[in-house]
């Protein structure tokens, strides 16, 4: 699909182009992104495959060369880096490799990244000293280098080393990085007992040296479980943005980690962004036999028959996996996670969205400080407010506060905000906290008046106040934000930076309340089932929760087990049997 400047903006394929394209058109399917695209669309331009694999690789070559702006698309063309060791000379030299496999020698990878390799490269030298040299510097050399005196190459470019053992330092080095580490210790500790029976203990010293060095990197890398080749893909999605983590393992190695950002404007499911990914990223790259992912893309039959073709072997696309496979996928999302936290905390991102928040509010200058309030509650019980403070480097959560409402009908959203609103901006006029520039309300215009209403009773008049409401969908990006003097909601600019930032704070604030609420309710109740038993005061309880771990303890609990502990007596004891067990039958 093309614009009025012939630019592609968006590039998809279909087994019914029909169905496809008019589904576009028909505003009551299409979503809010596609009626925003359709309205751009100058030109369709259609090519016609002979299969749907076909399709599939063709579309993930054109987005990832043309990067249309309503496809989810990778900025990665770089090709894997790997570990070369030559095999046409007498001194074999290791060396980073990426490209074409044109030379004649061993491949071992691919690796995440050009470090990773740098730092596999590294270890080696202090294990098996095998040269690392060009081959003109090796060549030409006439006494031995840097290299030699710190015990990192042997010098066999000065015939300090012959070609048998230099052999062994070559064979060692293969077995290892074909994951056959534990063959490599029995070996090596064969070789130290010889050296030590013929006396050789210099030599002997430097097998058991090779053989702790060799047990502290494989206790770091390895992978229990694993023997194969495989790669874990986990995704984390928020706010209009994702990461993705890879994890590399070869022959039973942890090689690393990569991680990605795809460029999308809009929040898609994170079973999208794998299915966008995988082929984009790996039918022009080797494909280990099985992708383990963090989330089933939608396609996952035809990106296997895609994939294995291309790789002319089988390959497994795998979701639900258990024992220690399940442990590093685990790891790989809460990496992915993380990565995106930090990604949308980047301060130059950050600042980025607040000179964009400007513009889009149109604020006299760039805000300082943000401020968001959210309620959380169960059917109009436990009613947490919470509210959450943003600055131009990110999140400040020393700033954060949450406060229990109280005295409100239950599920009165806008009285929960108006004492929410009341209680937070009383502490700052008495000097607690700075004032916010904008302060952002989770709601629609019911609750900005309330917020309103509230800080003009403070005397308040110089904080812009801007709702922010769920849009028709409930579609993450297609919020719409309400200002106290408009009828309308604000027109803001599709993908605008500034709303990642509004749904960032409201997300956060969101976080917080339930986290808060969540809090209240398993306190309260603890507190009702133990508080209404005559006899058990505040400590005999804190007692008793602690004995047995929790309430389920205490309710699962005999009389004879509650009266061994301190401080309950039998019939206290059996008061609370009773009241866990008033309705059995005895």
């Amino acid at each position: 699909m093309l614009d009025d400047k012939s630019e592609i903006i968006y590039i998809g394929k279909a087994k019914n182009l029909k169905n496809r394209v008019s589904s576009y058109f028909k505003s009551q399917t299409a979503s809010p992104k596609q009626q925003t695209m359709v309205a751009r669309i100058a030109n369709i331009e259609v090519t016609v495959t002979h299969t749907e694999g076909e399709a599939l690789l063709l579309e993930s070559q054109l987005i990832k060369r043309f990067q249309p702006r309503y496809n989810i698309s990778l900025r990665d063309d770089k090709s894997f880096p790997y570990l070369y060791l030559s095999s046409e000379q007498d001194f074999p030299q290791l060396a980073f490799h990426r490209g074409a496999k044109k030379k004649k020698g061993l491949y071992f990878g691919p690796y995440p990244s050009a470090g990773a390799v740098r730092e596999s490269l590294k270890l080696l030298q202090k294990l098996f000293p095998v040269r690392q040299c060009d081959d003109s510097v090796f060549n030409n050399r006439t006494r031995p280098c840097l290299q030699y005196q710190i015990e990192r190459c042997t010098a066999p470019c000065v015939g300090l080393i012959d070609k048998e053992s230099y052999g062994e330092d070559v064979a060692s080095t293969v077995m290892f990085l074909d994951g056959k580490g534990n063959s490599l210790i029995e070996r090596l500790i064969a070789k130290m007992e010889q050296a030590a029976a013929k006396l050789h203990y210099e030599q002997a010293s430097v097998y058991r040296d090779q053989i702790v060095k060799l047990r502290t990197i494989l206790e770091r890398n390895f992978v229990h479980g694993e023997r194969g080749d495989v790669d874990i893909i986990a995704c984390a999605t928020k706010a209009s943005a994702a990461c993705i983590q890879v994890f590399f393992i070869r022959n039973g190695q942890h090689l690393g980690n990569k991680v990605f950002f795809p460029k999308m404007i809009e929040e898609n499911e994170p079973g999208a962004v794998i299915q966008a990914f995988i082929p984009q990223y790996y039918l022009e790259k080797p494909v280990p036999y099985e992708l383990i992912v963090s989330h089933d893309p939608e396609e996952s039959g035809l990106l296997q028959d895609v994939l294995a073709n291309q790789a002319k072997h089988p390959v497994a696309i795998s979701c639900k996996v258990r024992g220690e496979r399940s442990k590093w996928l685990q790891m790989a999302s809460a990496n992915a996670e993380n990565s995106l936290l930090s990604k949308l905390a980047d301060k130059q991102g950050i600042y980025a969205r607040f000179l964009s928040l400007q513009e889009e509010l149109g604020c006299a200058g760039i805000p300082k400080r943000l401020e968001c309030f959210d309620i959380s509650h169960t059917q109009g019980g436990q009613t947490v407010a919470s509210c959450v403070v943003f600055d131009r480097e990110g999140p400040v959560k020393s700033a954060y506060r949450r406060f229990n409402i109280e005295g409100v009908t239950p599920g009165d959203d806008y009285a929960a905000i108006h004492q929410a609103v009341v209680r937070r901006y009383k502490r700052m006029k008495q000097g607690e906290h700075e004032a916010p520039d904008i302060l952002f309300i989770d709601g629609g215009k019911g609750q900005v008046h309330e917020a309103q209403k509230a800080l003009t009773g403070l005397g308040i008049n110089d904080v812009m106040i801007v709702g922010v409401s769920k849009g028709p969908d409930r579609k993450p990006g297609m919020e719409k934000l309400i200002l106290v003097e408009q009828e309308q909601p604000v027109a803001v600019t599709p993908g605008a930076s500034g709303l990642l930032l509004i749904q960032h704070i409201r997300d956060e604030a969101h976080r917080f309340a339930i986290t808060g609420h969540r809090q209240r309710r398993g306190k309260a109740a603890k507190q009702s089932v133990l508080e209404g038993i005559e006899g058990l005061g505040a400590k005999r309880r804190q007692i008793l929760l602690k004995q047995f771990g929790g309430l389920q303890g205490i309710a699962k609990a005999g009389v004879d087990a509650l009266s061994s502990v301190d401080g309950i007596s039998k019939q206290l004891a059996q008061r609370i049997y009773d009241n866990f067990h008033h309705g059995d039958d005895h």
